[in-house]
């Protein structure tokens, strides 16, 4: 049997067209489609295209069912949305083959980018990433409070901007509202603060306001949440909106 290939791709934000070109082509070349069920519904069905779809949280399980494919000769897209490299599928492929079966270390594994939500609220807003930046993932499925909060603690100290990841979950809705009385304890009440939710689909609402009236039972888990730096400033529009933007040179409009 021929050997089997995995193409690991980010599929963008949502819409067909913030998908890159790699991306696209790699998974209309594959036999077999692996990934979270609401990101393979996102994929055309392609004749002959074998499709594996499963829950959120079992990402080791179902790297290990794409190597365990490509194993046996097919050509595997494991999925994910945005980028595959940022809280997603490519790290849980590596850690598969790296604690599994001693074949899966022969196969072809290439990695390929995509649009991650971060990028795409950005581009929303203006240039909000435009100096230092931190990302931070506010599940704590896979590690403990005590570390997600010495990690914001760090990150606001330094004055970073922030753009967070899975900020709430209805088994975890309480954990955005502690780490905005982190935030709160250390930056000030006017630091610009977006909730973007799903930014580039039909059901887009991006909500700019200040740390000091930032309601964080708005937040869910399409949503991304950005907090900016002392630096990070808006800039009226004529049509009464504004751009929101973080410089380029730290200190320079003090």
């Amino acid at each position: 049997m021929s050997a089997g290939r995995i193409d690991i791709v980010g599929l963008g934000p949502g819409p067909h067209d913030l998908m890159t070109f790699a991306a696209d082509a790699v998974v209309r070349a594959a036999s077999d489609v692996v990934g979270y069920a609401p990101y393979i519904d996102r994929l055309p069905a392609l004749p002959g295209q074998m499709r594996h779809a499963s829950d959120n949280r079992v990402e080791l399980e179902r790297a290990r069912r794409a190597l365990d494919l490509a194993l046996g000769g097919a050509r595997v897209a494991v999925v994910s949305g945005g980028d595959p490299g940022v809280f997603a599928m490519a790290a849980a492929v590596f850690e598969a083959v790296e604690q599994g079966d001693p074949r899966w270390r022969t196969l072809d594994i290439e990695v390929h980018p995509g649009v991650s939500a971060m990028l795409a609220v950005a581009a929303r807003l203006g240039a909000p990433l435009g100096h230092d930046f931190a990302v931070l993932s506010l599940s704590d499925n896979l590690k403990p409070w005590d570390m997600i909060a010495r990690r914001v603690m760090a990150a606001a100290e330094a004055d970073f901007v922030m753009a967070f990841y899975n900020p709430a979950s209805k088994t975890r809705p309480h954990l955005i509202h502690d780490v905005f009385k982190l935030l709160r304890s250390v930056k000030a009440p006017e630091t610009i603060t977006v909730f973007a939710h799903a930014v580039s689909r039909q059901d887009e609402r991006i909500d700019v306001t200040t740390l000091a009236d930032a309601d964080p039972s708005v937040a869910n888990m399409s949503t991304l949440v950005l907090v900016g730096s002392s630096e990070t400033r808006r800039v009226a529009r004529g049509n009464g909106g504004c751009w929101i933007y973080s410089p380029r040179s730290y200190g320079a409009l003090r």
